[in-house]
């Protein structure tokens, strides 16, 4: 990042001496919060991860450990942290299309290294968790703070100039927040520089790309989340993979990205590509063998398996009780399989035992991977009956179970929010943060999706719609193939290339 006058800049674009000293601030409150040591040397080692060496041969990098060395050769580095499920899951796309592409893949997640990494994004996680939670509980903050700081379209003037001030508020989407973000990730870059300087790396959160800059690194692709540009996603000196046209427009243009709706430089063609969704490759390889199976099973008049996803926050409960309680009896009648995965919230399992206290016998629990895999493999060929709980002790089992469910699923409720660029059918609930419409409005366009149904009522009405008729079932399907043909689905392995200069090659697949 240039700083020229006292002012900092992303892409030639200066933000005010006021905010560069605001940033400043910022990220030496953080390090004296935390005691920041800018001469810290981290020792890294390698060990096979506890939870995906089996199922993607994947290496864990690890600090201060009695592992072995990593090794450069034909080794990628996939950086990512949790900040709600969807940065897991981009990174476990890159992990599978690496894998995929005959390279080693090598997780390295900030929140499990200790030290000043895990201090900060846990601070900042918390801010993120407490205004999510509410957002969901108030339909007036949702509208006049939640939104508004996630999408920097406007609010009330007087909460404009509050969040506009106080830099905790500033909205996501100005180029203020991506250097005052940029300046907190520089408390990472010690942990980078313990790195090779120019091996091939992917990221799924901008603080991690960020760091990595920092660090020294020279060859880093930023799997961008999301599909609603904002100057907070970028960092200059990596290669930005973006999942949309529009939103390569958006990033490309800096459209909206100055708080006074300025005209800015544009971001420069050689730090941008359009890539497509970021999805794993045992997805896309199989999708017309599993649109088939949906067909198959469509036309068998099998009961219509539906597979729902709940967050930790507990934000979204009362939706989920009403489609439970809703889909009950059809579960009864033998029309529908309901499949909830928790991922690893065992908050939202004490909750659903107490609200189906009178049906516990009821519901089938799979709480463990090898136990999952084995019932998922098991139902790819026969009848799927009933109502199924997933929980799990650990990330990334819970966030791995749906993807590896996808596949046997014939439609998922989900948020819009990094589950939309999936190939499978989807009813999208409501958003959590307007920064999230557009990946419903993605979804919807490109077929393979419902509009998003805002409440309650319109996401009962789309499960109801797509249980008793098979025109929107068969139309999700047959662009979901379609898609896979023109390459929407290819974001994952294009990243890759972008790092390693690498193809991937598609064996030709027919399905009878």
């Amino acid at each position: 990042m240039k700083q020229i006058d006292g002012q900092y800049q992303v892409y030639g674009n200066a933000i005010t001496l006021r905010q560069s000293r605001a940033a400043d601030r910022w990220k030496n409150m953080l390090a004296k919060k935390y005691n920041y040591n800018p001469n810290e040397k981290f020792s890294l080692s390698v060990e096979d991860h506890p939870y995906g060496a089996d199922i993607f041969g994947l290496k864990n990098i690890i600090r201060d450990g009695n592992g072995a060395p990593l090794e450069k050769t034909n080794g990628l580095i996939i950086s990512t942290i949790r900040m709600g499920f969807g940065h897991y899951r981009i990174a476990m796309a890159g992990v599978s299309a690496a894998k995929a592409m005959g390279f080693t893949p090598y997780w390295l997640d900030l929140l499990g290294i200790p030290g000043i990494t895990t201090d900060v994004i846990n601070w900042c996680n918390t801010w993120y968790s407490k205004f999510s939670r509410i957002s969901q509980r108030s339909g007036m903050f949702n509208q006049y703070v939640w939104e508004p700081l996630t999408t920097g379209e406007p609010s009330l003037p007087g909460l404009n100039a509050l969040f506009n001030n106080w830099i905790v508020t500033w909205p996501w989407r100005y180029i203020k927040t991506q250097v005052k973000d940029y300046k907190m990730s520089e408390l990472f870059s010690n942990l980078y520089a313990a790195l090779p300087s120019d091996m091939p790396m992917l990221t799924s959160h901008m603080w991690t790309c960020m760091g990595a800059i920092a660090g020294g690194m020279t060859n880093v692709v930023d799997m961008m989340f999301d599909n609603w540009p904002m100057a907070f996603q970028l960092t200059e000196g990596a290669k930005h993979a973006v999942q949309s046209p529009s939103g390569y427009y958006g990033f490309r243009a800096m459209r909206g990205f100055d708080e006074k709706g300025s005209i800015l430089n544009p971001t420069p063609p050689e730090a941008i590509f359009y890539t497509g969704h970021h999805v794993d490759h045992e997805l896309v390889e199989n999708i017309e063998a599993d649109c088939a199976d949906r067909i198959a099973r469509m036309k068998a008049k099998e009961p219509r398996r539906f597979l729902v996803t709940m967050g930790g926050a507990g934000a979204q409960r009362e939706l989920f009780k009403a489609i439970i309680e809703n889909v009950i009896p059809l579960i009864k009648q033998d029309k529908i399989a309901l499949f909830i995965n928790l991922g690893d919230h065992k908050d939202n399992w004490i909750w659903l035992q107490n609200e189906l206290a009178e049906m516990k016998d009821f519901i089938n629990p799979h709480f463990s991977w090898d136990e999952t895999k084995t019932f998922v493999d098991g139902i790819r060929n026969k009848t799927a009956h009933g109502l199924h709980v997933f929980l799990y002790d650990n990330t990334f089992h819970a966030v791995y179970a749906t993807n590896y469910l996808m596949r046997v699923m014939d439609v998922m409720i989900t948020k819009p929010s990094e589950l939309a660029f999936y190939p499978v059918p989807k009813i999208f609930n409501a958003r959590v943060g307007g920064h999230e419409m557009w990946g419903a409005i993605r979804g919807a366009e490109i077929g393979d999706s419902t509009v998003e149904t805002r409440n309650i009522p319109q996401t009962l009405q789309a499960i109801h719609l797509l249980t008793e008729a098979d025109d929107l079932l068969t139309m999700f399907c047959e662009c979901i193939v379609k898609n896979k043909s023109m390459g929407i689905y290819d974001g994952a392995y294009k990243s890759v290339e972008l790092a390693t200069g690498r193809k991937f090659e598609r064996k030709t697949q027919v399905v009878s």
